[in-house]
């Protein structure tokens, strides 16, 4: 008798990352219940599985409780961009320590191993290059950041006493610079910055002197990455991420070489604790997981492109 699928709780799971890992969960004959309150997540994203006998949407916000009946909980629950994390960093800092409280309750209470999405943020401004899992950062506990770097720190330190305290299985993944289809063009961030305002024939935006790097990690990689780590045996932290990095330079002159339009750059003031260098050492997911990205920048970002462009064309005709 085969076995029966999973049941799986995907917190965020409206959102750009949580929906990917909705689709490739449910595809391969799992079942889902997405849990969201809509404060960055779209109801857009997930739209295509409503009526699915293998899908369950909850509006609900993971700062407070909920009883459900999963056998594995993916808690994404949290804005990841500046824009969006600052825009009520109390809020923020609400969700990744009570949401996680709460879904760590629920993973006890049900016997749920979890996967938390930490990030590259908790290494702060880095002071050293790459950034292993063994780094314990550099991270500035009461800049405007804060709310979200170190929400994530308590979160991933909340995971660990669960696990030491009361046996439960975690896993925790740091995620690096993710960018691809359903990212939201108003969140901010290097990508649709620069692809909004290359479509638009604008100025690109560079804060500070754009020698900073990143090293941004298609979502396809990302979420095999993810769901690699909740198959393991590996507790984490783990980074995942694409150890491809440029600069924001580099970034802005890739855009600008590919564009139809003359676009110019435009040199605003530096952003309030940016990370100057960003590149995540993946050495551990590549020797637990046998895990690295495959799609390189270049090609994932004629994927996003190409997303925003027929996102912004739709905009248009329905205005």
């Amino acid at each position: 008798m085969p076995a029966s699928p999973e049941k799986n709780l995907v917190t965020g799971g409206a959102g750009f990352v949580g929906s990917h890992l909705v689709d490739r969960l449910i595809k391969s004959g799992e079942k889902v219940i997405c849990l969201d309150n809509f404060f960055t997540g779209s109801k857009e994203n997930i739209e295509h599985w409503i009526g699915h006998p293998s899908f369950q949407l909850i509006n609900h916000d993971v700062t407070e409780p909920i009883k459900l009946d999963v056998d594995r909980i993916w808690h994404l629950a949290c804005p990841g961009s500046p824009i969006h994390y600052q825009f009520n960093p109390i809020k923020t800092a609400k969700t990744s320590f009570l949401g996680t409280y709460n879904m760590l309750g629920l993973a006890r209470r049900v016997g749920a191993r979890i996967l938390f999405a930490s990030t590259s943020e908790v290494y702060g401004n880095p002071k050293i290059h790459p950034q292993p899992e063994n780094y314990n950062g550099n991270v500035n506990p009461i800049g405007i950041r804060s709310c979200y770097d170190e929400g994530k720190r308590v979160a991933e330190s909340l995971c660990y006493d669960y696990m030491r305290m009361h046996g439960l299985e975690i896993r925790i993944a740091r995620i690096f610079n993710t960018y691809g289809p359903r990212m939201l063009l108003n969140d901010g961030r290097l990508i649709s910055n620069f692809l909004v305002q290359s479509i638009h024939g604008k100025e690109l935006t560079i804060y500070g002197n754009g020698n900073q790097t990143r090293s941004f990690c298609f979502i396809d990689d990302l979420i095999d990455g993810l769901i690699l780590l909740m198959n393991s045996s590996n507790i984490g932290p783990m980074n995942l991420g694409n150890p491809e990095e440029l600069s924001i330079l580099q970034i802005a002159n890739l855009i600008r070489n590919s564009s139809i339009k003359k676009l110019n750059l435009k040199f605003s003031k530096e952003l309030e604790d940016d990370p100057l260098r960003r590149k995540p050492s993946i050495d551990l997911a590549q020797k637990e997981l046998k895990w690295k990205p495959k799609i390189m920048f270049n090609q994932g970002l004629e994927i996003t492109r190409e997303y925003f462009q027929n996102k912004l064309d739709l905009e248009k005709i329905n205005n």
